[in-house]
């Protein structure tokens, strides 16, 4: 394994998602919501943050492609597209991390263009020293990071490392 540190622990992790799960509960008390996950990174978010939901929910998935190996090509591609009419439907998007917001303004602009009755995003990491003018910043954020290359709990490094119980970094 390569030198790794740990950035953010596993309990960090798991009261942070509880937390936010809480702030959902509240903020759609009462409604239908189409939880839309960004594969791959964002599945052990999601699947954590569901855990806590008391909300009628559905899931849907997205795949999104802008990184080759751990820098972004400046190119997004939809891999893989939602399955379900969202129309008139709340829809909260979860992502494990943004940083230039050029994914998240892509999957706004192709979300509205099906109608919703709105969209909010939910994002486990937030790096905006790297947000590029014009993208949005999410709704709900778990952590502020450092700009640092990122992985584990569902992020990977060149494929791997999704499995790590925390959020880690390479040692400089």
């Amino acid at each position: 394994m390569e030198n790794i540190v740990e950035m953010i622990s596993q309990r960090d992790l798991a009261g942070r998602v509880e937390e936010l799960a809480k702030q959902l509960n509240a903020d759609f008390e009462g409604q239908q919501v189409v939880f839309v996950c960004l594969l791959k990174g964002a599945v052990v978010f999601m699947a954590d943050l569901m855990r806590h939901i008391k909300l009628d929910i559905t899931t849907e998935y997205m795949e999104i492609a802008s990184y080759s190996s751990n820098q972004s090509t400046g190119e997004i591609q939809l891999k893989k597209d939602i399955g379900v009419d969202i129309a008139d439907k709340d829809v909260v998007v979860i992502e494990d991390i943004i940083d230039t917001g050029a994914t998240l303004k892509f999957v706004d602009k192709h979300l509205m263009a099906k109608g919703p009755a709105s969209i909010k995003y939910c994002v486990l990491l937030d790096n905006p020293v790297r947000r590029q003018e014009g993208c949005l910043n999410p709704h709900y954020t778990g952590f502020t990071i450092p700009n640092r290359y990122v992985f584990g709990y569902g992020l990977d490094h060149d494929g791997k490392y999704r499995q790590l119980p925390y959020i880690a970094a390479l040692t400089v």
